[in-house]
């Protein structure tokens, strides 16, 4: 069965960061991608951010370039989403997702509990 257990999220002020992780289990983690996703309420899920699964490709949501970093480490079973320079449009629930196969355009099948990321003075 799988299961994403998200963590890290808080409260943090404007231009602060925060770094998420996600512990994942029940499948062959190196196997897929991943991805982070969020949501805001009553917005729809967006992707911030997905990498390969080797590690070795990334791709970032516009509003995510430059200031989040998605980073993943097989042998652990975990991914990694460092976010700086956090702004109050930044405050959502973040996801960690499973893929359906070794890149992100196959898709994603699961979603973690999630996270809350809150920014605010």
């Amino acid at each position: 069965q799988v299961q994403l257990v998200e963590s890290g999220g808080g409260l943090v002020q404007p231009g602060g960061s925060l770094n998420l992780s996600c512990a994942a289990s029940g499948f062959t983690f190196s196997t897929y991608a991943m991805a982070w996703y969020r949501r805001a309420p009553g917005q729809k899920g967006e992707m911030v951010a997905q990498i390969r699964n080797d590690g070795r490709l990334t791709d970032y949501a516009n509003f995510a370039l430059d200031r989040f970093t998605i980073s993943r480490d097989n042998s652990q079973n975990t991914l990694f989403l460092q976010m700086s320079n956090l702004q109050p449009e930044d405050t959502a629930e973040y996801y960690c997702r499973k893929g359906t196969g070794e890149n992100w355009y196959s898709g994603f099948e699961a979603w973690g509990q999630g996270t809350q990321v809150t920014v605010s003075s």
